[in-house]
């Protein structure tokens, strides 16, 4: 790690005044796998991912999917183009969100079904979101998350001091952070 590295002077980092343009949304991810139809099949089987389009090898090498979970044409694509196995280090994780807190649990229940390989289930600190963090079958990083802070007119973020990271889905539910609603739905969902 960087030694010069001071969090206080990240964090004071902004937007310039009068920049041009401003990003709204992260439009796609597109990853490189080593066997496409796997891959494939664990996106559109496991995650429930819609596919929009396939290019043959003709037109990328390894050939090409893209897949969707909204109406935009893609969210995710994926390169058959990976030789070996991946690293999944420059890329720390990708995040998916769902509409309500049960269905992280459902898909927590899915993803241990399949097989996947889970790394976490609980509360994360900064962003307060409920999740499962867990890898694709070429060992990138993926989360299914639901109640991500939103951040107000204010401009600032929930203060540190009211971080409650959990390292169990009953943890989190049991002992909600200010403002978030953790009444499950369903509550059976919690039993083993």
């Amino acid at each position: 790690m960087d030694s010069d590295y001071d969090p206080k002077r990240i964090a004071a980092m902004g937007r310039p005044p009068g920049m041009p343009f401003r990003i709204t949304k992260i439009g796609h991810v597109v990853l490189n796998v080593a066997d496409l139809e796997r891959s494939a099949r664990f996106y559109t089987e496991v995650l429930g991912l819609e596919v929009s389009d396939v290019y043959p090898e003709s037109m990328m090498p390894g050939g090409m999917v893209f897949m969707r979970f909204n109406g935009d044409h893609h969210g995710i694509a994926l390169v058959g183009a990976l030789e070996g196995e991946s690293t999944s280090t420059e890329l720390h994780h990708l995040a998916f969100e769902v509409g309500s807190l049960d269905e992280v649990l459902l898909a927590a229940r899915r993803l241990r079904a399949a097989g996947a390989q889970i790394d976490f289930e609980g509360r994360r600190r900064a962003g307060v979101q409920i999740a499962v963090e867990f890898r694709d079958p070429d060992g990138h990083r993926l989360e299914i998350y639901w109640g991500l802070d939103q951040i107000g007119s204010d401009g600032r973020a929930r203060p540190s001091e009211e971080w409650k990271g959990a390292r169990s889905f009953a943890d989190a539910i049991n002992d909600p952070v200010r403002g978030q609603d953790t009444t499950l739905r369903n509550p059976s969902l919690l039993e083993p």
